[in-house]
């Protein structure tokens, strides 16, 4: 279970998400519902995830994203009314880890808040492809050169940007959870990249993420 704050400018909505991620056994530090206080309180307590609205009173949720910078250890997993992909892309684009819509159940929102906690990028169902496409298609800059990924290193990284876990990458390859961890630990290593949210977007740049 993961420790996390919440963050939404809606009382009734920002209480129910905190019982329902409690009820599911994760540690509210605090719900909030303004920005610079998310940005404070996630420097501060430092949890493990923090679940950010997009539409705040004083900053954007984009605004805190950019505010944390790239080195912040909290995952960020934007909680949001729209499912618009020009939302989505941006979000990603300042370092958010996973994107829901608010449409999800806590079963869904639970489970997203553990696997962003465990590295993984998380979409809603049917919005993934769109955005990923998208975000190929509106990159405008130049990738370095890198070296190259053996077919079964590609192969791993295809399923990591579609938002596979560990565990559905080793079934669908016939492999072990361990290798799996392996092959992702030397990709980041070969590519000079540091998180799984890097190499999602790595492929996406690439076009590694399709079929």
């Amino acid at each position: 279970m993961a420790t996390l704050i919440v963050v939404d400018d809606h009382p009734i909505w920002r209480e129910a998400i905190g019982r329902d991620l409690q009820g599911a056994g994760h540690r509210v530090l605090a719900a909030l519902g303004e920005g610079r206080a998310a940005l404070a309180a996630i420097r501060e307590l430092r949890p493990e995830v923090a679940i950010l609205d997009l539409q705040l009173p004083d900053l954007s949720g984009v605004a805190v994203l950019q505010g944390l910078g790239e080195d912040c250890p909290t995952a960020v997993l934007v909680l949001s009314a729209s499912g618009e992909s020009a939302d989505v892309l941006e979000a990603i684009k300042a370092g958010a880890r996973g994107y829901l819509v608010k449409s999800a159940s806590a079963a869904e929102l639970s489970e997203a808040v553990e696997r962003v906690a465990a590295g993984d990028a998380v979409f809603t169902p049917g919005l993934a492809g769109l955005v990923l496409g998208e975000y190929r298609r509106l990159a405008n800059e130049a990738s370095p050169r890198r070296p190259k990924l053996s077919e079964r290193e590609t192969e791993v990284l295809r399923l990591v940007a579609k938002g596979l876990a560990y565990r559905e990458i080793a079934e669908r390859l016939f492999l072990s959870q361990r290798t799996v961890q392996n092959h992702v630990q030397h990709i980041l290593t070969k590519l000079q990249l540091h998180n799984r949210a890097q190499l999602v977007r790595y492929a996406i740049e690439q076009g590694i993420d399709g079929d």
